[in-house]
């Protein structure tokens, strides 16, 4: 299977976030894994995905701690 790839505007649309916010986070090292292919940077869908997943944990246990 070939993965899919999701270039600097396809992922600051699904994250509803600027293409300049992801600049921002590859230059602090945060943010979804990327790729370099060419001087073009994209990002793996897995890798969005595993991203995504991660967000939301961190945000239900934020949510939760404050409950306690």
């Amino acid at each position: 299977m070939t993965p899919h790839y999701l270039n600097q505007r396809e992922l600051a649309d699904r994250l509803r976030v600027s293409p300049r916010t992801l600049e921002r986070w590859r230059w602090l090292k945060t943010g979804p894994n990327y790729h370099k292919f060419g001087g073009k940077v994209t990002y793996a869908l897995a890798d969005v995905e595993a991203y995504e997943r991660r967000r939301r944990a961190e945000t239900h246990s934020s949510i939760l701690g404050s409950w306690e």
